[in-house]
């Protein structure tokens, strides 16, 4: 994997944890999700009008992915009724890279190396490490059960976005509509929770927008990433945001344990150069 990727794929990290970090600070975590998507659709219609058609062959992985985003935001935000963040992002993202690793080799054929594994094995470990006080408290059963689910959608949306983009024929189209089909995401939010969003003060309406807008983003990055690189090993990657967000929660609130939270990060560093060489 170039240096090049290596180096779009982490950025595409930061923004996911600096996106993440706004859905932590949110006090209705539902409705700010709506907003994220929200904030998904705006740039992607006005991107949609000027690029190019993705191909048809990729339409049925667009649909898909959309379908399973319903999934993910559902348990995403069953994971926080139950649980708290600290608890249930840690076990959420971090199964992804081995899921997705898995379901690459299964559905695409793409074998990593076992030094490819090994890395993606020690960035799982860093993740769970860098939250590790918050995990040793223990998770009850049903915020442990979306938690695993979020993770599995995850994995599901990771692997058919891959799979889509590299038929595309175009990655900035499939990328704007990918972006633009997030509507029925927030409709679906503005359909249960239309009240609560209209009530919303406008600094909310900012903020949430603006963290969609950054998730869109981010995922742009992924997508490009995806069409030169092994999809397990892009994901290892981009769960490297957990940590990510660690630091910045020590560095910026004061969260946390820093030597535990640097540990994780060195953990990680020497996960993402195994992976690097390996693929």
């Amino acid at each position: 994997m170039s240096t090049g990727i290596i180096i779009i794929i982490l950025a595409a990290a930061v923004l996911h944890a600096a996106w993440n970090t706004i859905v932590k600070a949110a006090g209705d975590r539902t409705v700010t999700l709506g907003l994220v998507a929200l904030g998904h659709v705006f740039p992607g219609l006005i991107l949609v009008t000027y690029l190019p058609f993705p191909a048809i062959e990729s339409w049925p992985y667009l649909l898909g992915s959309t379908v399973i985003h319903f999934g993910y935001f559902y348990m995403l935000g069953q994971a926080y009724k139950h649980g708290d963040l600290s608890v249930v992002y840690p076990i959420a993202r971090g199964i992804v890279p081995a899921l997705v690793s898995l379901w690459a080799m299964l559905f695409v054929g793409e074998v990593l190396p076992a030094q490819a594994w090994l890395g993606i094995a020690l960035i799982a470990g860093a993740i769970q490490l860098s939250s590790w006080a918050a995990l040793r408290q223990g998770v009850g059963r049903a915020a442990l059960g979306f938690a695993l689910g979020t993770g599995v959608c995850i994995s599901a949306y990771s692997l058919v976005d891959g799979v889509g983009v590299r038929l595309s024929e175009n990655t900035l189209g499939y990328w704007a509509w990918h972006s633009l089909l997030h509507v029925f995401i927030a409709a679906f939010v503005g359909i249960r929770r239309g009240r609560a969003m209209l009530t919303l003060p406008a600094k909310t309406w900012v903020i949430g927008l603006t963290g969609g807008f950054v998730s869109m983003t981010a995922y742009g990055l992924v997508l490009y990433a995806k069409n030169f690189a092994p999809l397990g090993a892009v994901s290892a990657l981009r769960e490297t945001s957990v940590i990510f967000a660690a630091l910045i929660g020590y560095l910026l609130l004061g969260e946390g344990h820093p030597v535990r939270r640097i540990m994780a990060a060195i953990i990680m560093a020497v996960g993402v150069a195994l992976i690097a060489l390996a693929s």
